[in-house]
């Protein structure tokens, strides 16, 4: 029972960031962005340092910085340059330099571990409201935006007569991610939010037969690796962060061996 009064904030607000993860991870691997997470993941590193240097909240300093990086990968956006190159670039410079501002910030240090894998078990009661509130603004934004964002990634051509407005609904998609980037630093950390983002969909895309049912199947994983994750980082005495990612890769492996062996055995 001890246990459970411990969990119960960090599972309410791991539930509710699956609102977010499910549709924007199937949105990135539509959209073939899964770089763009690692991207943002990587620059709230350098947020939280420059939020501690100047004296603000964390996630004033980590929703700044991701605004900053969308508006930075706008500018340089260049039909010369290959997309996946320039996030590689961004996510590389973001991190080291994020790494290299907390070194000269003691005060850091000791946090330093939770900032990269996550520490969702801190969460308490007064944490939810606030979350909350910004996870329903998020899924509201996206539900506003959601049939322009499917016909985009579906036939851009159709939906542009259609009057979807490709370079908006780009950079509503992107605020979108640097709001859940906020939100997602306390449950994985700035390592491994790609990771929250990517494997549930890819899990869904093992499963779905249509854009709706992977949506619904990406939720439902995202659910089962945040309540697995969260329990077992208990049961090992780990981080939230490394038991949730390793919870869903676990599923997605299984699923994946899963299918394989059948269709191998009807094969035979």
């Amino acid at each position: 029972m001890d246990w459970l009064i411990l969990l119960a904030p960090a599972w309410v607000m791991g539930g509710l960031l699956a609102f977010l993860t499910a549709p924007l991870g199937c949105l990135m691997l539509w959209r073939r962005m899964a770089f763009f997470a690692d991207t943002m993941a990587h620059g709230t590193l350098l947020g939280i340092a420059m939020a501690a240097f100047l004296g603000l909240p964390l996630w004033l300093g980590v929703g700044c910085l991701s605004v900053l990086l969308v508006a930075i990968l706008w500018i340089l956006h260049d039909a010369r340059l290959p997309s996946d190159a320039l996030l590689a670039l961004c996510s590389s410079a973001l991190l080291c330099s994020g790494l290299l501002f907390i070194q000269y910030l003691p005060t850091l240090r000791p946090e330093l571990l939770s900032y990269l894998f996550g520490d969702l078990l801190s969460l308490d009661w007064p944490d939810i409201p606030g979350l909350t509130a910004a996870v329903v603004a998020g899924v509201l934004v996206l539900l506003y935006n959601w049939r322009h964002q499917l016909r985009l990634v579906t036939d851009a051509d159709i939906a542009s007569s259609e009057g979807a407005k490709a370079g908006l609904q780009r950079l509503v998609f992107m605020l979108l991610l640097a709001l859940f980037t906020v939100l997602a630093l306390r449950a994985v950390g700035s390592l491994l939010m790609g990771a929250l983002l990517i494997i549930p969909a890819l899990t869904a895309r093992l499963l779905a037969h249509s854009p709706r049912q992977m949506v619904l199947w990406a939720f439902v994983w995202a659910q089962v690796g945040i309540a697995g994750g969260l329990w077992g980082s208990v049961w090992l005495n780990s981080s939230t962060g490394l038991a949730i990612v390793l919870c869903m890769a676990a599923c997605f492996a299984l699923i994946f061996l899963g299918q394989k062996t059948l269709r191998h055995l009807k094969l035979i």
